[in-house]
């Protein structure tokens, strides 16, 4: 087969339809220079102004029209805003002769280009015919009634024959879901069509030209003179309303009978849901001020649509929450229904419809309902483990993914996969039986098409009678509001068999649920969250000793997380170094950096490992601060890290120098992290040894979470320190007799804040939410320093800032936004406190600000 019979129906997508060269002969077109010199025009200009195109081109415009015209089109085309806008002007007199003319202005390759039609006797109250038309709308109860009435007024307001309301599905292929007829013709209403019969580049221009309208399709085409620029490029008529037709589609209309059309777009959230399409068997005309009236309509009906269809998603998605809650509060009050598969089946379905229900728990299953057997439901789950981690998948055709599917398709043809763990892969899997159809089709979209009168494109196809094909092995379909509430269902799904799974162990559930908070994406806002706990623990804690211990801990493994954050979300939540992990946990216990040395080649770890080790190096350095070898001074520990011959990161932490060690009598929640995250979030092993010389540790994490640096040439990334040994450890009370404003608008944070300006020996801390409350408490009694919190809210501190400038009072920034937050030009370089707020970098920014130097009281 030579590559001239290899022409397929993607011919069409190839075929210039913006660039045909020509218009309809309804009216006239003109294409102006910047300085409105006419550069092209239409062959029929004297037919409609009395000027040929050989006359008028290169003459100014202001020779040929009259000056108001001109004025006008200066006007509006001043107006245009954005590469697709399109101005209007009706019933303008061009040329001082008695005729008026309807006008269409856009842009079009650094060219003014003007179209003009003889203006029609109508003139009415478009804005009131449109209200009216939409009340209407307004008044149908459900969808179909809706695109019924829409059908209906289009067809009113420009009277074809057919107007047809033309859905476009997921595939490209359309339906036709509402008509208006003229009696007597036949009926399309419920008739598919494929994909092919409305080209790739159609579709494309029907989101730029709204509406496009075939006056006659044996009309001959008027050419635009010249046909090419000094550039050599042709006019681009995307935009234009007299646009001549392409030949493959006059074609398609003339073997449906048509000898008139129109088409409307339908635009739904920024794509091209359907159209208007209007049929005549007629030469049809309507006037430019009708098809304006009408393009005016169709986005009041899209914009409709759009709330309908919003509104409905709204109420289903509600009802499925609802039933969320409800399986949370059942197994709230009675933890056995967790396992009964028949009653987990029948509340998942009523959230999403379905014909059976397969659970899949660490390799245990559970089926409600129809289901395939489960040999094969053990293939679909092996299928779907090769599927992306972590994400509702969902299918009407399993055949597509697992091979001799077809064998249970009447049980089971599609599917929606609901994951509820990581590792090891556990689904929640809802089954929908074979959906057997009858789609009607307006001719057969498999017939070959045969060769026409335009070479090498092909001939569009010459039936359109109706066409039967029976649709085997899918289901019907889940809908984007499904895929959603299936997404809320798994995050409930998660916590149930969290919960079961965990009900012999206080301690493994708490595991459970930091393992699916680590794997969560984190956002910008992390760092407030993690200061509003910090605030909360240590504003609630009693005077106890043992509780304060036990705030201190928690405060402290808290804190580990908030310095990963602070590095995986330098680089927008990317790899961050090995080196900068154990640099900022050695800092924030340890005075002497030789006491811990660290030796590997420069790596990066992905987020998920990151935090994972942030809290396995914190626990192993608090724990060797406590009762290892850096309880006494001569004591050291070596970290080092290599990768093995599978490239993942073997990493190895060395005790010396220490207190003989014995291992633990229990097993307490540290002990779990050392020994569990690496293997259960990541996937990797942990080994820890408890010898008389000192502890050894040993973790594997896999290959897959492990980067190389880009590059080596710069020093690891290390967090700044005071000489003041553990971070819990009071400085030098540099706020000594200083009166602060803490503006921040968060209560426990501002407290926290508060706290910590009080232990660095304040004189009194002023507290404000808002600005103006800021800037009334600066004017009642202005402050010696100031810290203020970059986000207020909706609003920012910068007025508050400027106004400290003004006074020349010293103050620092707040944020939990890390290196996104944006300062204005005037504060460019002011010191800024990364939240959650702690008393060493809040000291650290106040020395910085004050230019004094920190010690630690004697």
């Amino acid at each position: 087969m030579n590559d001239f019979e290899k022409v397929d129906l993607t011919n069409c997508d190839r075929e210039p339809i913006h660039i045909l060269g020509a218009i309809q002969p309804i009216g006239f077109l003109l294409a102006l220079t910047a300085d409105w010199m006419v550069a092209r025009a239409s062959a029929n200009t004297a037919d409609f102004i009395g000027f040929a195109p050989d006359y008028l081109i290169g003459k100014p415009l202001a020779d040929v029209l009259d000056a108001k015209v001109i004025h006008a089109l200066r006007n509006r085309t001043a107006m245009l805003r954005g590469v697709d806008s399109v101005e209007r002007m009706f019933n303008c007199e061009i040329v001082n002769d008695g005729k008026c003319f309807d006008v269409a202005i856009h842009l079009s390759g650094g060219q003014i280009v003007i179209e003009a039609e003889p203006a029609s006797s109508e003139h009415g109250d478009a804005t009131g015919m449109v209200r009216s038309m939409i009340a209407r709308l307004d008044q149908c109860d459900d969808m179909a009634g809706f695109y019924r009435e829409g059908a209906r007024q289009i067809r009113a307001l420009v009277g074809f024959d057919r107007v047809m309301v033309y859905r476009f599905a997921a595939d490209g292929s359309g339906e036709v879901v509402a008509e208006a007829v003229r009696a007597g013709i036949g009926k399309f209403f419920g008739l598919h069509y494929p994909a092919s019969d409305i080209p790739q580049q159609a579709r494309e221009l029907y989101k730029r030209n709204l509406l496009r309208v075939i006056t006659d399709v044996n009309a001959e085409p008027v050419a635009i003179v010249p046909q090419r620029d000094e550039a050599g490029r042709p006019l681009d008529l995307s935009l234009s309303v007299l646009r001549s037709v392409s030949p493959i589609h006059i074609e398609y209309l003339k073997n449906m009978g048509v000898e008139a059309s129109m088409s409307i777009s339908i635009i739904v959230e920024g794509r091209l849901w359907g159209l208007f399409a209007c049929h005549h068997y007629a030469p049809r005309c309507p006037s430019f001020e009708r098809r304006s009236v009408s393009e005016l309509f169709a986005q009041m009906f899209s914009m409709r649509l759009e709330s309908r269809e919003r509104q409905a998603t709204v109420d289903f998605e509600r009802r499925a929450r609802d039933i969320s809650d409800q399986l949370l509060g059942a197994v709230a009050s009675d933890e056995t229904l967790l396992k009964d598969p028949d009653w987990l089946g029948d509340i998942l379905t009523h959230a999403i419809q379905a014909d059976g229900v397969g659970v899949w728990i660490a390799g245990n299953h559970a089926f409600s309902g129809t289901t395939p057997p489960l040999e094969d439901f053990r293939k679909i789950i092996r299928a779907l483990n090769g599927t992306a981690a972590g994400k509702v998948f969902a299918t009407d055709h399993i055949a597509a993914l697992v091979p001799g599917a077809e064998s249970f398709a009447s049980d089971a043809a599609g599917m929606l996969a609901i994951p509820i763990s990581r590792s090891p892969r556990d689904y929640v899997v809802l089954f929908r039986s074979e959906l057997v159809r009858s789609v009607r089709w307006g001719g057969d979209p498999h017939k070959p098409v045969e060769y026409g009168p335009n070479g090498p494109r092909l001939s569009p196809r010459e039936s359109f009678q109706e066409w039967k094909e029976l649709v085997e092995g899918r289901s019907r379909p889940f809908t984007a509001s499904e895929l959603r509430v299936a997404e809320t269902l798994r995050a409930t799904l998660i916590e149930v068999v969290l919960r079961l799974a965990d009900e012999a162990s206080a301690e493994r559930q708490q595991a459970n649920a930091r393992q699916e908070l680590l794997i969560a994406e984190l956002n910008h806002r992390v760092r407030n969250i993690l200061g509003v706990i910090r605030g909360l623990i240590r504003q609630s804690q009693p005077s106890e000793e043992p509780v304060k211990e036990f705030v201190k801990l928690i405060d402290g493994r808290i804190h580990a997380l908030a310095r990963a954050h602070n590095q995986i979300t330098d680089d927008h939540w990317g790899p961050a170094p090995m080196q900068a992990l154990i640099d900022a946990e050695a800092a924030a216990f340890v005075d002497e950096r030789d006491r811990v040395e660290s030796d590997g080649v420069p790596v990066l770890l992905n987020p998920q490992a990151y935090s994972t080790m942030a809290l396995v190096l914190h626990e192993l350095v608090t724990n060797s601060t406590k009762y290892g070898s850096l309880s006494v001074p001569e004591g050291r520990v070596r970290i080092s890290w290599r990768r093995n011959a599978e490239q993942d990161l073997v990493i190895h932490w060395q005790e010396s120098g220490g207190p003989p060690v014995q291992a633990p009598t229990r097993r307490g929640f540290g002990t779990t992290i050392i020994d569990r995250s690496v293997p259960y979030d990541l996937g990797g092993a942990a080994q820890i040894d408890y010898d008389a010389d000192g502890v050894s540790a040993q973790f594997r994490i896999p290959a897959r979470h492990v980067s190389e640096a880009k590059s080596v040439a710069g020093p690891a990334i290390r967090f700044p320190r005071l000489s003041m040994g553990h971070p819990q450890t009071a400085p030098h009370k540099m706020l000594a007799g200083h009166d602060v404003l803490l503006v921040e608008d968060s209560l426990i944070i501002a407290l926290d804040a508060e706290d910590i300006a009080t232990r660095l020996g304040a004189n009194t801390v002023a507290t404000a939410a808002t600005v103006e409350g800021a800037l009334d408490a600066i004017e009642a009694h202005r402050p010696q320093v100031a810290m203020l919190d970059i986000n207020l809210g909706d609003r920012n501190s910068f007025p508050v800032a400027d106004r400290l400038l003004d006074l020349g009072i010293p103050f620092i920034f707040a944020t939990g936004y890390g290196e996104q937050a944006q300062l204005p030009m005037d504060h460019r370089g002011r010191t800024v406190v990364q939240k959650p707020y702690t008393l060493e970098n809040v000291a650290r920014a106040m020395d910085e600000v004050l230019g004094q130097h920190l010690g630690v009281d004697a």
